[in-house]
């Protein structure tokens, strides 16, 4: 049952919610750790068991909020026949735990599950060949439970995991040969057990990033124009006057190229400090702006690519008799983290501590390396959570921040950005622009399916960097920054295919870069309104139109698990318009990122004098291979509707052709609480198969289900998103006039 904030503070009295900027010590971050041993191929790098047979597993990837510090020790444990209270994780830290790469793309259980399981396995391996040389007994003849070995038949002849190997590194490799359990001996993985992390979480003891305090620490704010330029761009300094913060006593000017930051005892000085400061930027006209964008992507000089093509797509769209074509318009989004990000850092002149939110330990160590211009093993990097934001958003440039104006004062230095900061100088989700076309025969089965899609490279230097004089350069090539294979068109059985990647260059747009999902929006946006529009021409209900051409039982099954769970009820989409003043609709779409399957409906409500949309009640399915916790996995999937409802009805960063203009919640809005609607996740568990991640993979059908649900109750298409009332009555007045 959803609580409105309203009834809740008539229940509870007041909620006092107190915000200091003096230096009170919410945490005391310890000192740098002596770097350990971490060769990936070493049963040590991963698991060390102690002499109460409890075990610490270390893991190399970062819990945003997720679940994966609970799932993954899941993993462990089923593997060392241990109980979950006997498993525990430490601090990610590039002095101790494993490179896994980074928490993005529906990594942690992709990625990570199997190596934690492979070295887990190979250590129960291990204590087993010790436990029978102790007891005399072949492996083959010997139990396991909570870490005690017995002698079958005889329990009274055991000896526990921390008499044979307790606090004593094992000296043993991973081989990859070692036997893992079967699906049919899961204990523990497959079941919904409880995070970790929540029980500090809602009593308020679990630090945060933002809490973090080092003794003799100074405070440090970035100064920078309100708002990005084009990437290429970056940010010049025409002239600055120090004097203009003289009377703010102990707050200084930290410099370096046109990085400008200010660091001071107190952070209340540093704040006010950096808005004091008389700093004059260069001004050029280097963006297009939000009213030529797409104009502008669509005449780029591009580097352009055949991502896919099978059969002869020509002849079949000119045979066909049914043709359908849609555009898609898809906006920047910005990662928006609740509470700007925050990172302290303490460099020496021979080694640097960094604490920070990044979700790439290792990555961001090489880029402070660069930074500093120190070696990246004198770098230690250090993972603390914060207000995750799902991306690549502003975490490794505050860090960067942070380092460069500790490695200036000769001092501590934590940073956290202004909400300017964080909104006007983010790394973006990318915008896109798409153009499908799909063709029918006369019997509904889809015969041709064309995509072109449009966006630009990504940036790979943060600003900080960029302000220091590094040049500014972008990331190509990335399965997730391309037109997609696995998410236009291949869900569906179709013999003539052609998807065309047009890469526009990034220099003259905002910084672009992974966000939650990133393109998949826009993708699903555009093709499965147009799979909508095949069904509604051959008056076919839309989810049987899908059933007819999907025969991969994967899509399948997460298509019939979210139209069972909607209550889903046949009949063509538009046929019972209104001419009141609110009418109802509801969609169905299916779609995915890098890997995984999803597919969604959406019940919607449009107020057709206000163009007003209300998302009342989401329905989501994944299809994630084994599910190693399904509670994790549902708890995603209603985050990923919510956040999808946000984007695709209010979200949009808004630039004009100087600089980013959504620098705040008003002018970059996102769903409220009192219009969140009401979500049913749904995992459709595959026990046999591999792991393949859950943090992004409904989005996109979510994404095509709202367009879908909006033509099912106006009869109109809409081509660009956010579905913001003045598109939504534009795009009304127009059908009316037709």
């Amino acid at each position: 049952m959803r609580t409105r904030r309203r009834d809740f503070m008539k229940t509870g009295g007041a909620l006092v919610v107190g915000l200091t900027l003096r230096d009170s010590l919410f945490a005391q971050a310890p000192s740098a750790a002596a770097a350990r041993s971490l060769d990936l191929k070493q049963v040590d790098t991963w698991l060390a068991i102690h002499a109460d047979s409890t075990a610490t597993i270390y893991i190399g990837f970062a819990e945003l909020g997720q679940g994966a510090s609970t799932a993954l020790l899941q993993v462990a444990a089923e593997e060392l026949d241990l109980d979950m209270n006997q498993v525990k994780s430490v601090q990610l830290d590039t002095n101790v735990t494993p490179n896994q790469g980074g928490t993005y793309s529906s990594a942690a259980i992709n990625r990570g599950s199997p190596q934690i399981r492979a070295a887990a396995a190979e250590a129960r391996q291990g204590l087993l060949q010790l436990a029978s040389r102790k007891l005399e007994t072949p492996v083959d003849r010997l139990s396991v439970s909570k870490g005690v070995v017995s002698v079958v038949g005889n329990a009274n002849r055991s000896v526990k995991y921390g008499e044979l190997v307790g606090d004593k590194p094992f000296n043993l490799a991973v081989t990859g040969t070692a036997p893992v359990k079967t699906p049919s001996q899961y204990r523990l993985v497959g079941a919904p057990i409880a995070r970790n992390d929540i029980p500090d979480k809602v009593s308020a003891q679990h630090v945060y990033m933002q809490n973090v305090r080092v003794p003799g620490m100074l405070h440090g704010r970035v100064v920078r124009p309100r708002g990005q330029s084009a990437y290429g761009a970056g940010a010049k300094i025409v002239s600055i006057d120090e004097a203009s913060i003289r009377g703010i006593e102990g707050a200084r000017v930290a410099r370096r190229g046109d990085f400008i930051g200010i660091v001071a005892e107190n952070e209340w000085d540093a704040v006010r400090a950096a808005q004091q400061l008389q700093i004059t930027w260069e001004t050029k006209p280097a963006l297009p702006g939000n009213d030529r964008m797409y104009e502008q992507m669509r005449s780029d000089q591009t580097q352009d690519r055949v991502v896919l093509e099978r059969g002869n797509v020509a002849t079949a769209f000119s045979n066909a008799p049914h043709v359908v074509t849609q555009i898609g318009r898809g906006p920047y989004h910005a990662h928006a983290a609740f509470s700007p990000n925050c990172a302290v850092a303490d460099v020496k002149p021979d080694s640097a501590l960094v604490i920070s939110t990044t979700q790439d330990i290792y990555g961001t160590r090489t880029s402070l390396a660069g930074v500093l211009g120190m070696p990246a093993e004198q770098v230690q990097v250090r993972y603390q959570e914060g207000a995750s934001n799902y991306g690549h958003g502003c975490q490794d440039d505050v860090a960067q921040a942070a380092a460069i104006m500790s490695q200036l004062a000769g001092r501590p230095v934590r940073v956290q950005f202004m909400r300017w900061d964080e909104h006007g100088w983010d790394n973006y989700g990318p915008a896109h622009l798409g153009e499908v076309r799909v063709a029918a025969d006369a019997e509904g089965r889809i015969v041709a399916y064309e995509y072109q899609g449009w966006q630009h490279n990504w940036s790979t230097v943060e600003t900080s960097a960029q302000l220091t004089g590094t040049p500014a350069a972008e990331r190509e090539g990335s399965a997730a920054q391309q037109v997609s294979p696995l998410n236009l068109g291949s869900m569906y059985d179709v013999a003539n295919v052609k998807l065309v990647n047009h890469r526009v260059p990034g220099m003259g747009y905002l910084k672009g870069a992974w966000l939650r999902s990133p393109l998949d929006l826009s993708f699903s946006f555009a093709s499965e309104q147009a799979i909508d529009g095949l069904a509604y021409i051959l008056k076919m209900d839309p989810y049987s139109f899908r059933q007819r051409n999907i025969q991969d039982a994967r899509w399948l099954g997460v298509l019939d698990a979210v139209a069972q769970a909607s209550k889903w009820s046949p009949r063509p989409a538009a046929s019972k318009l209104s001419k009141a003043k609110t009418v109802t609709g509801r969609g169905i779409g299916v779609g995915t990122h890098l890997a995984s399957y999803g597919a969604a409906v959406a019940e919607m409500e449009v107020n057709r004098e206000t163009g007003r949309i209300v998302a009342k009640h989401m329905y989501g399915a994944i299809d994630a291979g084994l599910a190693v916790n399904p509670g994790n996995i549902e708890n995603q999937i209603s985050g990923q509707l919510v956040q999808t409802v946000s984007r695709m009805l209010k979200e949009e960063v808004t630039f004009n052709r100087t600089n980013v203009t959504s620098l705040d919640w008003n002018t970059y809005p996102i769903l409220r609480f009192d219009e969140c609607p009401v979500v049913t996740p749904i995992v459709v568990q595959r026990l046999n198969e591999r792991s393949t991640g859950a943090g992004e993979e409904v989005m996109a059908g979510a994404a095509a289900a709202i367009a879908n649900a909006f033509f099912d109750a106006t009869g109109v298409r809409m081509q660009e998103f956010p579905m913001t009332p003045k598109r939504v009555l534009a795009a009304l007045s127009k059908r009316r006039q037709s």
